[in-house]
């Protein structure tokens, strides 16, 4: 993914203004809800996910997925591929 695709993706993400401290709570599973629920009504929700699954993003709460979520996904599809 190109900066300009990301670029043009976040325009349009549900988090645009929100404060990003949301996104990245201090207990990864307890506290995500608010960011997923957030998540879980944003258009671009796949391409953000991806981004992060790309990019390998350590932190935070990106499509949706914390973290431990995105290595389970990432195991997953080496498994299957």
């Amino acid at each position: 993914m190109t900066a300009l695709t990301t670029a043009s993706w976040r325009k349009r993400a549900a988090c645009r203004g929100i404060d990003p401290e949301v996104f990245y709570p201090v207990a990864d599973e307890t506290e995500a809800e608010e960011a997923k629920a957030i998540c879980d009504v944003c258009p671009v929700r796949q391409a953000c996910l991806e981004h992060a699954l790309a990019h390998r993003e350590r932190e935070g709460v990106w499509g949706g997925a914390t973290e431990r979520e995105r290595r389970r996904i990432l195991r997953q599809r080496r498994k299957s591929a």
